[in-house]
């Protein structure tokens, strides 16, 4: 049996409390907080958990389906051993005999499972430059900036972007956005507002946009 994601007075039921969430476990913190988001409240990416892909281990797909999804979804806990037990597979078909126990970035696991384990095309398409380049998720990456103490996720997407010289070149089916990491001892930033819509308006490349004098179509780009 398959469950649905969780969505408003649910996902407060059902998530909130003690012994709630993915329990942690030997340095797995990066792949809770990444399988959490993809799947307690969102259907975006359920045909990892179902789809045939042309690559697709069936083996990795169920462990991911029957052992964390639909228990998340069903109680609001996935078990240690259930993830332990996906990592393990993880080390097995991947390159990196360290899945099990130490600390990866979540994007190195995204690229693993989506791109190697299940064959899944590309979310993303950028351009900098000129070039274009396929990626499954995008990490903001910015200077320090000193206006910004408590930041929302569209400001940060918007610098990011802008300070990387990067367009979207289409609309993504999925946008998986990693927020800045900077280790345990420096935090760029102690709070991130969750902003609970995206505009990727001005991200988008050749996209016709308003402007901000007269209100016609815009013709030049400010930076």
């Amino acid at each position: 049996e398959s469950f649905p994601p969780l969505r408003n007075e649910a996902a407060v039921r059902v998530l909130r409390g003690r012994m709630k969430g993915i329990q942690g476990h030997c340095n797995s913190c990066y792949m809770d907080a990444a399988l959490f988001s993809l799947f307690s409240c969102t259907s975006v990416l359920d045909s990892m958990l179902f789809m045939p892909f042309p690559l697709c281990d069936r083996n990795v797909q169920g462990i991911l389906r029957d052992e964390i999804v639909n228990p998340l979804r069903r109680t609001g806990f996935v078990r240690a051993s259930s993830v332990m037990h996906l990592r393990e597979q993880l080390t097995d078909k991947g390159q990196c005999s360290s899945f099990t126990n130490a600390e990866k970035d979540p994007e190195e696991f995204l690229n693993l499972i989506m791109q190697q384990i299940l064959g899944i095309e590309p979310l993303l398409k950028l351009q900098s430059g000129g070039q274009e380049q396929d990626c499954y998720c995008y990490q903001i990456f910015l200077d320090k900036q000193e206006d910004l103490v408590v930041p929302n996720v569209q400001q940060l997407v918007e610098r990011s972007f802008l300070s990387s010289d990067l367009k979207l070149v289409e609309i993504p089916s999925c946008f998986i956005i990693q927020m800045p990491r900077f280790g345990k001892e420096y935090k760029m930033f102690s709070k991130i507002i969750p902003s609970l819509e995206l505009d990727i308006t001005d991200l988008l490349l050749d996209s016709p946009r308003e402007c901000c004098l007269c209100g016609d179509v815009a013709t030049l780009e400010c930076l």
